[in-house]
């Protein structure tokens, strides 16, 4: 079983940059493909972006493409989200997850979720 926590939130201006770790127990971490997701304030968590258990292959939302970065370092068991050209609408808490199985763009195909951490955006 993987625990994840995740850290690196805070306050940004529009425009700005802030890099995520999601920090990982447990011996599957390093086969496991890893997901970030986001949720706003009365909407439903999206899925933000993913990363292959190599780090060979990235994927994203269409809403983050060409802004954010997914990365990993399986020997540190971390994978990171850096965001760039930060935006309002960006505001939301931040979730790493682990893939179980299935298209990495839908929620209900990853477990093991972090606690979240904060990430506003302000204008």
């Amino acid at each position: 079983q993987v625990q994840l926590v995740e850290f690196g939130g805070g306050l940004v201006q529009a425009g700005g940059s802030l890099r995520l770790s999601c920090a990982a127990s447990g011996r599957t971490f390093s086969s496991s493909a890893m997901g970030w997701f986001r949720q706003a304030p009365g909407k439903e968590r999206e899925f933000v972006g993913a990363i292959s258990w190599s780090g060979a292959n990235t994927y994203y939302a269409d809403s983050v493409k060409g802004r954010f970065t997914i990365s990993r370092d399986n020997a540190k068991s971390t994978v990171y989200l850096l965001m760039n050209s930060l935006k309002p609408e960006d505001t939301a808490v931040y979730y790493c997850a682990r893939h179980i199985s299935g298209s990495y763009y839908r929620t209900s195909n990853f477990g093991s979720w972090g606690q979240g951490t904060q990430v506003t955006v302000s204008s």
